[in-house]
């Protein structure tokens, strides 16, 4: 269980599932002092009034200074479009960029945050994700906070839509329209170079292989899934019913994979551990040595480095068009 816990998007499903309609908080009395300072000013603009994905109106006077980010998404986000200096508090799953590391937590592991703390920061705006419950919202409203609530995105579009709604609520918006306009033009380079393959790999990306006889692997509608595919990949999990299922070994040798992606590689899985699983050795990806370790961060959070998984994954599967 304890494994399960370390990988980001294995917590994502069965956090959704477990938490149900009530939103424990856990006070963590002297989390924060009054001497927070205020983080840097955004540029100045107008009012702001956008719907969040809950379908709620959100008013802001101007746009927010002090923000506090409740998932490891929305904080790369802020950084990515300047907004850093706005961020006064953020998830403790929160680690990149390396500046993170300085902005105080207000827990969340577990879906547990401390409340004190975030009421505490004085934010102007709580940004949420949809790792946690719409429940969240109301408890946070409560205490008096304006929350903007962001669904995850299943389509790069979405992705870029996401990012130019954080940069109209933190006043970064020329920021964070060069910003999209470089990961466009990023992404329309590694579709140049697999424009007209004829030949696509077989995929298998494994989350968890705690239990080698039934690896966690991602499914249809993840984003995982679309980057391979949208990489020259086929994705061999792409038509099991459930988004991050259990796959049988049986049904793995059956569909027997040409590559095999490790995304719990920085837990301690490699290339020699999994040839040397019972059962794994006649799958084509190990026979022929086409294992690669893979940065989990790239492909399950919905934020800008989802173009870095893109074109590391390109490159993987298709070297002989990246030289």
């Amino acid at each position: 269980m304890i494994r399960k816990l370390l990988i980001w998007v294995l917590p994502i499903a069965l956090l959704l599932a477990a938490c149900g309609p009530a939103v424990i908080t856990t006070p963590q009395p002297n989390a924060v002092t009054e001497s927070t300072q205020p983080s840097q000013s955004p540029t100045k603009f107008a009012s702001i009034d956008l719907t969040d994905s809950l379908g709620r109106e959100i008013k802001l006077a101007s746009p927010a200074r002090r923000v506090v980010s409740l998932a490891p998404s929305n904080t790369e986000i802020l950084f990515a479009i300047g907004a850093g200096p706005q961020v006064v508090g953020r998830d403790e799953l929160s680690d990149y960029p390396a500046q993170v590391a300085s902005v105080q937590s207000v827990g969340g592991s577990m879906g547990n945050f401390s409340t004190e703390a975030i009421v505490a920061l004085k934010p102007d705006l709580v940004l949420v994700a949809e790792i946690s419950p719409p429940e969240l919202v109301k408890t946070l409203e409560g205490l008096g906070l304006t929350v903007f609530y962001m669904s995850n995105p299943t389509t790069l579009d979405g992705m870029y839509a996401n990012l130019e709604t954080v940069g109209r609520l933190t006043g970064h918006v020329d920021d964070t329209n060069g910003l999209i306009q470089s990961l466009k033009a990023r992404v329309a380079t590694v579709d140049s170079k697999l424009a007209g393959i004829s030949v696509r790999p077989s995929v298998f990306y494994e989350l968890d292989a705690t239990d080698a006889s039934k690896p966690y692997t991602a499914g249809p509608g993840t984003f995982i899934d679309t980057l391979i595919q949208r990489a020259g990949g086929v994705n061999v999990a792409s038509t099991l019913k459930d988004q991050y299922p259990q796959i049988s070994l049986e049904e793995l040798v059956l569909l027997n994979p040409e590559i095999i992606l490790l995304s719990d590689a920085a837990y301690g899985e490699t290339p020699e551990k999994v040839a040397m699983r019972a059962g794994w050795g006649t799958l084509a990806a190990v026979k022929n040595g086409r294992l690669y370790p893979f940065d989990y961060h790239l492909l399950s959070l919905p934020g800008p480095r989802l173009v870095d998984g893109l074109e590391q994954l390109a490159k993987l599967l298709h070297p002989e068009l990246f030289k």
